[in-house]
C-alpha cells in the first residue's frame, strides 16, 4: 500500500526543478537571498548609526576608533542577521556557516598570536633591509592603552566582518554548486578585489590579500570554523595599524604605538601602501601557511566537516 502511494506522487514541476535541487534551494538562489538580506539588515543597521555618528558631530570615517568600530558593528550585526536567516531556513543552528565549534577561544587565541608574529616578523625584515626605518614611539600611557583597546575592538570587529562574509555562508552556498575549492579560489580573489577601493592600494597588496584568503580557506577546510582565521586576520591589521603604526592599505590610523615610513624602491618596501604592498610579504603568506599547517597538525587531524555533499556540485 504505501509503495502505491509513493509511486502516485506527483511528479515535481519545472519550477520547482529550477529553485530546488537535491539538496534544497539552490545554490545561486540562495545566494541571492542571502545577498537581499544582507543588504536590507545592514541598512537597518548602518542608518541609525550614522544618524548618531551626525548627532555626535564625529564623521564617519575610519581614522578614530569610535567611529571605526560604529561602522564595523553595523556592517557585521547585518551580515550576522542575514546568515542566522539563512541558517533559519536550512535549518541549522543558529550561529553556523563558521562561527561554531568546540575550540574556538583556542583557535582564535593561537591565530591572534601567529598573526602579530607574522606581521611584526615582516615588519623587522623590512627594518633589517632598510626598507622601513623606525622614527620612534608616538604615545605613552593611559593614552597608548585606549588607543590598544578601540583599535583592538575596531580589528576584532573587522577581522569577524570579512572573514565572515567571504568564508561564512557565501563560501558554503557557492561549495554546494561548485564544489569547495573553487569557490574558495573565486571568494578569494573577491577578497582581494574587494581592496581595490582603498586609494592606496597596489596591486601586490590585492594578489596578497587574495593569497591570504586561500590561507585562510585552508585553515577553514581542516579545522572546521573561522576562529583562527579571525584571530589572525584581526591581530595581523591591529600590530599593522595600531602597533607598529604603518600603513594598511594607503591608510594610517590616528593613535598609533610607534611611527615609521618607508625607504628605497617602493616594490620592496611597499611604499604609501604598507609592509603589505611589499614583494617580500609574499614570503610571509608562505610563512603564514607554514604557521597554519603546524596548528593544524598540532590539534585537528580531520578534514572540514561540512558534509560530503556540500562539497560536489549541485545537481
Amino acid at each position: 500500500m504505501n509503495d502505491d502511494r509513493a509511486d502516485q506522487q506527483p511528479p515535481r514541476s519545472r519550477m520547482h526543478h529550477i529553485f530546488i535541487g537535491s539538496q534544497g534551494i539552490r545554490s545561486g538562489w540562495s545566494i541571492g537571498i542571502f545577498i537581499f538580506f544582507l543588504a536590507v539588515i545592514t541598512f537597518i543597521f548602518t542608518f541609525p548609526t550614522l544618524y548618531l555618528l551626525g548627532k555626535m558631530n564625529l564623521p564617519a570615517n575610519n581614522t578614530q576608533p569610535i567611529q571605526s568600530c560604529a561602522m564595523e558593528l553595523a556592517g557585521f550585526l547585518g551580515l550576522l542577521g542575514a546568515s542566522m536567516y539563512m541558517a533559519f531556513l536550512e535549518h541549522k543552528p543558529l550561529f553556523s556557516y563558521g562561527l561554531e565549534g568546540t575550540r574556538r577561544i583556542k583557535g582564535f587565541f593561537y591565530g591572534f598570536l601567529f598573526g602579530f608574529a607574522a606581521l611584526s616578523g615582516l615588519v623587522g625584515v623590512l627594518n633589517l633591509c632598510g626598507f622601513l626605518i623606525f622614527d620612534g614611539q608616538s604615545i605613552f600611557g593611559w593614552v597608548a592603552v585606549k588607543y590598544a583597546i578601540g583599535w583592538g575592538a575596531v580589528f576584532l570587529l573587522t577581522g569577524l566582518y570579512e572573514e565572515y562574509l567571504l568564508r561564512g555562508y557565501l563560501q558554503a552556498a557557492l561549495s554546494r554548486g561548485i564544489g569547495f575549492w573553487w569557490s574558495a579560489l573565486i571568494l578569494s580573489i573577491a577578497f582581494g578585489c574587494l581592496h581595490l577601493a582603498n586609494k592606496g592600494e597596489s596591486p601586490i597588496g590585492i594578489f596578497s590579500a587574495s593569497f591570504a584568503g586561500l590561507v585562510f580557506c585552508i585553515s577553514l577546510w581542516y579545522l572546521k570554523n573561522l576562529w583562527w582565521a579571525i584571530g589572525f586576520h584581526a591581530s595581523w591589521d591591529w600590530a599593522e595599524s595600531y602597533f607598529w603604526g604603518t600603513a594598511d592599505s594607503g591608510r594610517l590610523v590616528q593613535g598609533h604605538l610607534f611611527s615609521v615610513h618607508p625607504a628605497g624602491n617602493v616594490l620592496w618596501s611597499g611604499g604609501a601602501t604598507g609592509p603589505e604592498g611589499s614583494i617580500i610579504v609574499l614570503g610571509s603568506h608562505g610563512e603564514r601557511q607554514s604557521i597554519n599547517r603546524r596548528y593544524i597538525d598540532e590539534t585537528h587531524h580531520r578534514s572540514y566537516s561540512w558534509h560530503d555533499r556540500d562539497m560536489r556540485p549541485c545537481v
